[in-house]
Parts: structure tokens; C-alpha cells; sequence
């Protein structure tokens, strides 16, 4: 038997404009986990996942035919990571065999509704991970990220793979997406182990020191939001706007930079000060698309938070889900969780989480 766990994520800074090659990130990897297990079998394989029986399958329709959205849906995810690793596994001439797949998700509460952790890059990983260690691949990290990113990419299309960069290498890190013509173009004339060999044009992932005295506080609303369908919107509703579009791309990607040398430099100050200039940019990108980012109960969240102290906004595409505050030390925090409580908002007990070992030592060269 192999057993792998692979954690969920929450995006700090750079929602939105990090699907763009070349805008940054600041994704954070959190102490809660996809696990996949793999039995060898013969005959036949199976996958199986009590936490995904009650996800529905959205559907919309296209010229009167109705066509499936499977971008929500983990097996779908699962399938890809399996198809693509299994291509490189017969690119290096190994046999293939059958297995039993179980997949555990902590990443989702006890009813399955999704607490925005990034519950399909986890399993992606995860797969790709434990399919690693059957075959014998030896794929370093970054290989994992690379194969991980095209089987995601392969159902979901439009997300920038940064969960994938936080489930792949834990901690905090700086993430950037890479150019994705260039890699489908490459991805049709070369073979995977090539392509997983190349630089991507534009990719970048780099773990960051963190602050000492930093402090990370998870909030949620109870409302689960789609992020692909989210980024959806946005893209659609941007149509005749492009400069200010692009304007906000600008913004975006400035206001992470400072964030970026913040924690370079281990100033807090200048971290939750991007992080507050970052929550007025996804504002602004709500009244240029229309797209509901910020909801009444995430301004609710935050601004509690700002009121104990802390510096606070949504994480990820919104919409729902998560909310996150950054305070020095632990001053302020209990009197928020309290204040949360009241209205409706529940404290996540989640802590940052670095691989350790062999592995994470891998991950900051």
C-alpha cells in the first residue's frame, strides 16, 4: 500500500490577475489534506471517494444541448492526473498495472460542502504523487508540479494552477502561471518527459521566508463558490472594458511585488498594508464586471478584522468561501473569533503547512 497526502491552499494576494502569465501571487499552503491510498490489484482497478458521493454534477446548455461542467467534479481530476502520469509512465517504458485508488479529503466539512482549499489541485497532486511512487517515476518537484498542471488544466481550463504550486511544494509561496499556448503547443510535438524537462515561458514559483511575528487567521462563511466559474464571469463581463481591465492587471501585479519584498524583508507592516491596498483592487474589479467578489458576509469578516487589528480580505476568487487576516503576533485574535462567532462566521483551525524533510529542502532550491 502508498499513502500520500497532499494539503489544500488559500491565496493571499493576486486573485484574478494571477490566471495571466507573468502576475504574481502569494499562496499560502494550510495543514489540511486530500490523502490518496493505492492498493495494487489485478484484474481490474477501482477509485473510491466517500467525501465526493453528494457533489453535483452542473450542467448548462449550448445550442440547445446540454453539456456538462465537470470542473467541480474531483474524479474528473483524478482520471486526468492518472491518464497523463500513465502517459509518462509508458514514454519510459514501464509496465502498466491495475490498482485500487481511496481518496480521503479533509479539505470539505462533515456535510462535504467546500471550504475554498483548493480540493481539486490537492487531488490532482495527490494522484499524481502516489502514481510516482508506484511506477518508480522519480519526477522531482517541479515535474510534479508540470504533470499536475496538465492534468488540471485538462479539465478545469481556465485557473492559473497556482493551488497546484501550493500543494506541491507547501509553505508560502510566490507564483506566477505560465504561457499555456506555448505549453499545449509543446504538449503536441514533444514528448512528456521533454516538456516536463523544458522551462515554461513566465512560470515561477519561489518559497518565501516568513515573518516571525506573522499570524494567520481563517474565517468561513459557510457559502461555497465555484472558482472556475467565478473567473468565468469575470472574463466574460470585462468584454469593451479591456484598458481598465488591464489597468487592474497593472495594479495587481505591483501590489504583490510590495508584498513579495515584504516578506523578504520580514516586514509585516508592508505585508498587510498590500494585502489592504490588494482588497480595494478586487473592489474595483467588482464594479468593472459586475462580479459579486466581496459578499456581505465576507466584508462582514473583514471588517471585524480590521476593527481587532488585523489586515483582512477575501481569498481566492470570493464569492463566498474563505476570508483571511493577517495580524502581528496573537494580539486581537481571540476577541475576533469571538466577535466572527456572532455573526455566523466560523473560526477555520488551520495552520500554515511546510513539508518536512528531504522533500521541502527539495522545494527551496
Amino acid at each position: 500500500m502508498i499513502e500520500i497526502s497532499a494539503p489544500g491552499k488559500l491565496f493571499i494576494s493576486g486573485e484574478y490577475a494571477v490566471v495571466e502569465p507573468g502576475h504574481p501571487a502569494v499562496i499560502v499552503a494550510v495543514d489540511q489534506f486530500v490523502t490518496v491510498t493505492l492498493d495494487e490489484a489485478e484484474g481490474n482497478g477501482s477509485i473510491q471517494s466517500e467525501q465526493y458521493r453528494s457533489i453535483p454534477v452542473r450542467w448548462t446548455r449550448k445550442e440547445n444541448e446540454l453539456v456538462l461542467d465537470t470542473r467541480d467534479n474531483p474524479f474528473h481530476y483524478i482520471l486526468a492526473a492518472i491518464r497523463l502520469t500513465e502517459k509518462f509512465a509508458q514514454e519510459e517504458n514501464m509496465k502498466l498495472s491495475f490498482y485500487h485508488l481511496k481518496v480521503t479529503s479533509e479539505l470539505d466539512n462533515a456535510n462535504g460542502r467546500k471550504y475554498g482549499l483548493g480540493s481539486s489541485g490537492a487531488v490532482t497532486v495527490a494522484t499524481v504523487k502516489v502514481l510516482n511512487q508506484f511506477y518508480h517515476l522519480n519526477l522531482d518537484n517541479k515535474q510534479i508540479f508540470k504533470l499536475s498542471a496538465l492534468a488540471h488544466l485538462s479539465v478545469q481550463g481556465n485557473g492559473s494552477c497556482g493551488d497546484i504550486a501550493a500543494s506541491c511544494y507547501g509553505g508560502w509561496i510566490a507564483f506566477s502561471t505560465f504561457e499555456r499556448k506555448w505549453v499545449q503547443q509543446q504538449l503536441e510535438s514533444v514528448s512528456l518527459r521533454e516538456l516536463l524537462t523544458k522551462d515554461w515561458p513566465s512560470l515561477m514559483i519561489e518559497p518565501l521566508p516568513v515573518p516571525e511575528n506573522l499570524r494567520l487567521l481563517i474565517g468561513w462563511t459557510g457559502s461555497p463558490a465555484s472558482t472556475s466559474d467565478l473567473v468565468d464571469q469575470v472574463h466574460q463581463s470585462k468584454g469593451d472594458k479591456e484598458l481598465s481591465y488591464h489597468s487592474f492587471l497593472d495594479k495587481s501585479k505591483e501590489c504583490v511585488k510590495k508584498m513579495i519584498q515584504g516578506f523578504k524583508r520580514h516586514d509585516l507592516t508592508a505585508i498587510q498594508s498590500a494585502l489592504r491596498e490588494n482588497r480595494q483592487l478586487l473592489q474595483q474589479l467588482t464594479s468593472l464586471t459586475g462580479v459579486i467578489i466581496e459578499t456581505p458576509a465576507l466584508k462582514r469578516l473583514c471588517d471585524l478584522a480590521e476593527t481587532f487589528g488585523g489586515a483582512a480580505k477575501s481569498s481566492g476568487a470570493g464569492g463566498g468561501d474563505c476570508g483571511i487576516v493577517l495580524f502581528k503576533q496573537n494580539s486581537g485574535i481571540l476577541p475576533l473569533i469571538n466577535a466572527w462567532e456572532t455573526q455566523g462566521i466560523t473560526p477555520l483551525p488551520l495552520h500554515v503547512y511546510f513539508y518536512g524533510g528531504e522533500e521541502y529542502e527539495k522545494s527551496k532550491r
